[in-house]
């Protein structure tokens, strides 16, 4: 099981603080024995953007996953991106993971289409040739001929550290979603608020592997989580509806409903969490349910003294 973490890198999440101590809060989680550093993408308030978060992250740290969680490739030009991803592989030695997603209906998605200048329709499609074009110019590729991008005569591009370039995974919980996981992608990071349905879910992934001919054990099953420790259940709560309204202008209840939410005491963590890895999940990506770098410190704190525990619990399954 390996447990890592995401960054705060909206400005609702490091609050008055220095921006910068970011790097110094990603250094002192590889530290605490976090396995991976994750980001997210938006354009919905304003952060740190994801690849440059990473790129500042990638010389300074030394062995934890570099991830986004997840990326918004329609907000960017494609062949730029394929460089900009290549580069951080580069700089972080092979150390880069990419998850992707093709947004939301409502205002976390179909407005930043608009200011992309692309159209909503076929928005999966774009985002599964994006992902191919990107591995074929990972491998040298010179032209790429789809039903969305075409593209000639494409010069010399940046070649990852790694052959292939990084894993890419897919965001997404939906049985289409699921079924492109299984035949395209090389790992699945949802957040699904029960665990019956992640593990569903991933029995779709698989069933859809094999059907391609792929291995099971080549994706990755990972998980999105927001996570609050707090010995007074009604205070954590409290803390994580707050965190909520900030980040998503709705209040916990309402979120937990969308997504996978774990709150409590240390030990009821552990178990919720321990429910996640008896349903497949082997990556725990922790979103920390606090509004300032301090407070995000003191969860950090919490949840490192929990890793062995959460660890201990996927063994067992």
């Amino acid at each position: 099981m390996d447990i890592g973490v995401l960054l705060p890198t909206g400005t609702a999440q490091w609050g008055a603080a220095d921006p910068r101590e970011l790097i110094a809060f990603g250094r002192h989680a590889e530290r605490s024995g976090f396995s991976s550093l994750f980001v997210n993408d938006s354009l919905i308030t304003p952060r740190i953007e994801a690849l440059t978060m990473l790129a500042a992250l990638a010389p300074v740290t030394e062995a934890v996953t570099l991830g986004t969680a997840a990326l918004l490739p329609f907000l960017r030009r494609p062949i730029q991106t394929a460089q900009s991803l290549a580069s951080i592989d580069l700089l972080s030695g092979g150390r880069l993971t990419v998850t992707v997603g093709a947004g939301f209906p409502g205002r976390f998605g179909r407005p930043l289409y608009t200011l992309s200048e692309l159209p909503w329709e076929r928005r999966f499609a774009r985002l599964d040739e994006t992902v191919a074009l990107w591995r074929a110019l990972w491998e040298g590729a010179d032209a790429f001929h789809g039903e969305i991008l075409r593209f000639d005569d494409i010069p010399p591009t940046t070649r990852p550290f790694r052959a292939g370039g990084p894993p890419v995974w897919l965001g997404g919980a939906t049985p289409a979603a699921q079924a492109r996981t299984g035949r395209l992608y090389d790992g699945w990071l949802p957040y699904p608020p029960d665990p019956a349905d992640y593990a569903s879910g991933l029995h779709t992934i698989h069933k859809a592997a094999a059907d391609a001919g792929r291995a099971t054990e080549d994706i990755t099953p990972a998980l999105f989580v927001s996570v609050r420790i707090d010995d007074d259940i009604e205070s954590g709560r409290r803390a994580l509806d707050g965190y909520a309204r900030a980040t998503y202008g709705m209040p916990l209840e309402e979120l937990e409903k969308i997504q996978a939410v774990v709150t409590g005491s240390a030990d009821q963590v552990v178990e919720q969490l321990g429910r996640y890895a008896a349903a497949g999940a082997r990556h725990i990506v922790a979103r920390l349910g606090a509004l300032d770098l301090p407070a995000q410190r003191d969860q950090l704190e919490r949840l490192a003294d929990l890793i062995p525990a959460v660890q201990g619990a996927a063994d067992t399954t």
